[in-house]
This record gives C-alpha cells, structure tokens and sequence, in this order.
C-alpha cells in the first residue's frame, strides 16, 4: 500500500474519532453513545467492574477493527521506513544495486520490529507468573481469559504485523526468496498460532513463544543486514553471537514449550477440561493435540532454517576466508555493490 494511500486511511479514522469527542456532547443523545471509531484506535471489551487502577479486558469481535486498522498502520510505518530512511541509508553505504537495496531496507525494518517487540514481550512476561518460562503457569488457573491491557494491546498489534506481512508475501510486495514456500508456511502457522491461542486463551503461551521468536529474528536481520553492506568482520561477530542465541530462544525454549504441552496440559483445573467457549474453556482431551501440533511445524521450519544457519557456520570454520552470506537469499554478487 503507497505512503499516501495508509497514511490518509490512518488520519481519516483519526479525523472522525476526534469529531465525535468533540462534537457528540453537543448533540441531542450523542454525548451517551460510545465512540463508534474508538475500537478501531484503542483496545476494546473491557471487563465491567475492574478497577481504573488495574483494568481487564477480555477478547471480542471489535478485537478484528483494531487488528484491521493496525494493518494499515504496519504498512506506513514499513514503507516510510523503506522509502525515507533504510533505501537512502543503503545507497549512502555504498550499495547500488536496487535488489541489494531494497533486501537492505527490508532487514533494517526487521531489526527495528522484532527489536521494539522483543522488548516488549519481554516486559511483558515479567508482569506473568511464566516469567522466565515457568511453564507450569500456562496451564494453572486456565482460563487466563482476562488479559492485562498491554498484554491484550501487544497480542492484538502482533496479530496485525503477521497479517500485513502475509500480504506482503502474497502480493509480492518483497522480491521472493530461495525459501519463498517454506517462508508463507511460516508466517500461516504463526497467524494460525497467534489467532487460536488469543481464542482459547492460551495467551501467556502466546506471549512466551513470541518472545523465543523476536529476539534472536533481531540479530539474524542484523547479520543478514551487515552482509549486504560487507561488514565483514563485524558481520562475523554479529553471526558468532547470533548462533548460541538463535539455537537457545528458537529450539531450547520452543522444545520446553512443546514438552509443557504434551506433559503440563493436565496441570489445569479440572473444570477447565471441557469445551465451554461461553465460560473461556476450551480444553477437551483433543485440544492438546491442537495446540501441539502448529507449534511442532513452526519447529520444524526453525529446523529447516538451523539447518541453514548452521552449514553456514561450518562453512566459516572449514574455510579460511569464507563469506558468511544468506543461503535463503537470491544469488545477487556482492562485488558489484562494491
């Protein structure tokens, strides 16, 4: 979506929130009616009777407005980022070639998100009994229906990130890569993640497998980035910090998470051990297997790509003077950036 077209979508929802708050309690039975664009701009659902001190929400189809909006707001901030900054950065770093250019701004805006999110997913699971990966707190007082609202606001805005970079893939916004297929497969199972979880509220999990994500996708961007500028030697410092990293949070955690699944599930109230979506309770016998089965193919593309990262590494140490570079990437020679 261009600059201008999001940016106008963005303000015209502004325009109108900030027209009904200032002109609905001026008008006859207006001032008591809610503001009908506030779910597109703020989360929504809260539970009546929590205190403003410390507010709970719960989920609701007004969750999809906010998603939708914040789609929108995905796509400036990408394209401002590609088209003002990283693109121009690029070329002041020497490259000139427009493919190695555009792969420059797309991992640049990478290491900004997943940094920002990591961060806050991490905030995040330190206000949560599952702080560091307790696991036995995922399953514990099930239902975790009612959310913190920086929990709900941090699920929602993920949500919105993963749908707009689907589009992306499929709109062939991005130039594909090698590993284009196993790439879109990627991003429906974390969509497929992310929406299943946030309805059977299985958030606390949700959080704890963003997290293992977030954090090492930042020093891969940053590895992947300082390759297309041949950084080399800070590039091989960067990927030498980024590997025990990448193998702790992508296949450590995701392996305790996966082990809590199979062996922690029954951990749960037994009451919760039905299939009530009125009263927040999922958890028939069968919903283990639902919610093992899409985090164990997201393993199995992390393996995929590990196996990648790792020929990678074995290539450095086998080869005096080999260049760690993106197997995942097209062929584009690096020589002509120079």
């Amino acid at each position: 979506m261009p600059t201008g077209s999001s940016l106008k979508i963005l303000l015209l929802v502004l325009v109108l929130w900030a027209s009904w708050e200032l002109l609905a309690p001026h008008t006859m039975g207006l001032g008591l009616v809610s503001n009908p664009f506030s779910p597109l701009l703020f989360i929504s659902h809260r539970i009546p009777g929590t205190s403003d001190d410390d507010p709970r929400y719960q989920k609701g189809y007004l969750d999809l407005a906010f998603i939708c909006y914040y789609v929108v707001f995905w796509a400036l901030v990408r394209q401002s980022l590609l088209v003002y900054v990283l693109r121009p950065l690029g070329r002041r770093l020497g490259l000139k070639k427009e493919a190695k250019i555009d792969r420059f701004g797309e991992q640049g805006y990478a290491i900004l998100y997943f940094a920002v999110m990591g961060a806050w997913g991490m905030r995040i699971m330190s206000t949560l009994p599952t702080w560091w990966y307790r696991t036995e707190y995922f399953w514990i007082d099930y239902p975790h229906w009612e959310m913190k609202p920086e929990l709900k606001r941090y699920y929602l805005m993920q949500g919105a990130y993963w749908c707009h970079q689907l589009l992306v893939l499929l709109l062939r916004l991005e130039k594909p890569r090698k590993d284009h297929y196993e790439f879109v497969a990627h991003h429906f199972v974390t969509i497929w993640l992310v929406g299943w979880s946030y309805l059977i509220n299985l958030t606390y999990i949700g959080n704890a497998v963003y997290l293992s994500m977030d954090l090492p996708d930042t020093f891969l961007a940053m590895s992947l980035l300082l390759n297309y500028i041949q950084w080399d030697r800070v590039k091989m410092t960067v990927f030498a910090v980024f590997l025990p990293i990448w193998t702790y949070f992508r296949h450590w955690l995701n392996w305790v998470i996966l082990w809590s699944v199979w062996f922690e599930f029954d951990r749960m109230p037994e009451a919760s051990k039905r299939w009530s979506p009125e009263d927040g309770a999922w958890m028939v016998w069968w919903m283990k297997y639902q919610v093992f089965v899409p985090l164990l193919l997201l393993q199995a593309l992390n393996l995929f790509w590990y196996f990648l990262i790792c020929r990678i590494a074995y290539r450095a140490l086998r080869e005096t003077g080999v260049k760690v570079t993106d197997d995942r990437s097209d062929d584009e020679g690096d020589a002509e950036d120079q």
